[in-house]
């Protein structure tokens, strides 16, 4: 589709609107928003979860009250794992049982089988013996492929899993499928001595994998205030899925990207208002990306098979600002990029190349101009991504480059001095 050449309008004008628009941002609206996206009543906000339908439904009616036509786009994810139960995991060296830790010391492997009950045995090294009747112990440089090949009639796999600062093995929702066996994480440290005692001919090692598969029912959520009248069209993206709850264990998903969803709300709040009626502007907020980018896939398709060709903002983690925020293009995104470079100097945020792996990369795909914007989180796919530690700066500062790349597109070449 070809856009329509738009005169460059008076760059004094455009900054007067520019200043107008940005001064009508809350820090504190969309902190308040990360704050009820990570409650106890949305959970996490799994894909196709009871807390992600909650949290769904809010965001329609906020959406809604906010004069927008909202629709609801269902379709189905496949195959979504889900801890259904807290592990009950234990080791000895010697003569001392120690219980291990879920989330920290202990995870569950993507990968493993479903096993409910708790398996007992000896220790040993993958590789270094008879596995038979053996939890197996599998040194650094040993693939998992390596590793079953080592495992005929084992108890199950131990491999080692780095955490984060906090101490928090982080949780993923898209990665392999099951295997033959059951398998557990341990932090590097419980690992080491784990391995130290299975090569020492010791040691004893007790565990469950209660981890099944579901084919899950999810939705996005799609605004709009106007159409496009032949020019520009603007959609603002972000997905409000987490990687969910675990038993027993809060994941409260609040930069991850309730931080996202909130400056994509604060930002089309804004636009709507003071954009020309001549500029599309739509929201679609996103189901099912922690499982595979799947919610943006559905929406690409549909976009592909209309016809339509939006200009794709999507914000993934606006929560804590290091040196720069990183932007990744795709598409035919050259007038999108100027107007993101020009936003960034007239706004103050620093801006670098960098990879956004989310949304924006299915909407690339499908040849959309998009851009990803990621301004780093504390806490990831953890409990320790709790609202607090969500910058209400760093919301502000995201939503006020998201606003000012709206206007500046929406201007065509007017520039504006920074």
């Amino acid at each position: 589709m070809t856009t329509p050449t738009r005169p460059p309008q008076n760059a004094a004008a455009v900054a007067d609107r520019l200043r107008a628009a940005l001064g009508r941002i809350s820090g504190a609206r969309m902190a308040a928003t990360v704050d009820a996206l990570a409650g106890d009543a949305f959970a996490g906000r799994r894909v196709g979860s009871a807390g992600g339908a909650a949290a769904r439904a809010w965001l329609a009616q906020h959406l809604a009250d906010a004069g927008a036509v909202v629709t609801l786009k269902p379709f189905t994810v496949p195959h979504v794992p889900e801890v259904y139960t807290t592990p009950a995991v234990s080791w000895s060296g010697d003569e001392t049982e120690r219980h291990l830790t879920f989330g920290q010391q202990v995870a569950v492997h993507l990968a493993s089988a479903d096993e409910p009950l708790i398996r007992r045995g000896a220790l040993a090294v993958a590789g270094g013996g008879a596995p038979a009747g053996r939890w197996l112990a599998v040194p650094a440089g040993m693939t998992l492929f390596d590793a079953y090949g080592n495992a005929e009639g084992a108890l199950g796999l131990l491999l080692s899993r780095g955490v984060d600062a906090d101490g928090w093995q982080y949780t993923m929702l898209a990665g392999p499928g099951p295997g033959p066996l059951p398998i557990l994480t341990l932090d590097t440290a419980t690992h080491t001595a784990v391995l130290h005692a299975a090569s020492t001919g010791g040691g004893r090692f007790a565990g469950n994998t209660p981890i099944r598969r579901l084919e899950v029912p999810a939705t996005n959520v799609h605004a709009r205030w106007r159409p496009a009248a032949g020019g520009l069209d603007l959609l603002l993206a972000a997905h409000y899925d987490g990687v969910g709850d675990h038993p027993g264990l809060r994941q409260p998903a609040a930069a991850d990207n309730g931080s996202g969803v909130a400056v994509v709300l604060e930002a089309a709040g804004v636009l709507a208002e003071v954009l020309p009626d001549t500029v599309g502007l739509a929201v679609a907020l996103l189901d099912g990306e922690e499982a595979g980018a799947l919610g943006s896939a559905h929406h690409a398709a549909q976009l592909r098979a209309t016809g339509a060709a939006p200009t794709v903002v999507n914000v993934d983690g606006a929560g804590h600002l290091h040196a720069a925020a990183a932007v990744e293009a795709g598409g035919p995104a050259h007038a999108l990029l100027a107007a993101l470079d020009q936003a960034g100097r007239h706004t103050g945020m620093p801006l670098v190349a960098g990879p956004v792996a989310s949304d924006n990369r299915r909407y690339a795909a499908a040849g959309l101009a998009s851009a990803g914007i990621g301004a780093g989180m504390a806490g990831y796919h953890s409990p320790g991504d709790t609202p607090d530690r969500v910058e209400t700066g760093t919301l502000a500062a995201v939503a006020r480059l998201v606003v000012a790349t709206g206007l500046l597109l929406s201007a065509g070449p007017a520039t504006v001095s920074s």
